[in-house]
């Protein structure tokens, strides 16, 4: 008999970088993957759009407006019960320096690119993040 196929559900991350530093978010102690580093973002619900997905999942984590612009990279990656498709797209901040809270995360950072490694990341936003920085490739 053959294993029916994992379920996929559609991820949404924000790369949102201002002076050469990117956002990173923590989840929480609670959370699946509890305390690991990933790009703020989260679920597709059912008939949303990616950019409307993105917008609320930024503005229920950290509290803030984003505008979504082109898509990055994507990555679809295996975990045990399920696979997670994840959209990176680049994002900014909406309006003048606003400022971030950490609503719904444990914390948050802005980091540089030369610093993620001192940072543990859930296995799928590592994966885009190497394909993003064009590492080993």
């Amino acid at each position: 008999m053959e294993a029916s196929p994992l379920p996929t559900i559609r991820v949404v991350a924000a790369v949102i970088e201002h002076d050469g530093k990117y956002l990173i978010t923590q989840r929480r102690p609670t959370a699946v993957l509890a305390l690991l580093w990933e790009f703020p973002g989260g679920k597709v619900e059912a008939g949303e759009t990616d950019s409307a997905a993105l917008k609320r999942e930024v503005q229920h984590r950290l509290a803030v407006d984003i505008d979504v612009g082109q898509l990055i990279s994507f990555v679809s990656h295996p975990y045990e019960k399920y696979v997670v498709d994840l959209y990176l797209y680049e994002c900014r901040l909406a309006g003048a320096a606003p400022a971030l809270s950490a609503a719904n995360v444990h914390a948050f950072k802005w980091v540089s690119s030369t610093d993620f490694d001192q940072y543990p990341f859930t296995p799928a936003d590592e994966a885009s993040m190497t394909k993003l920085l064009g590492v080993g490739q």
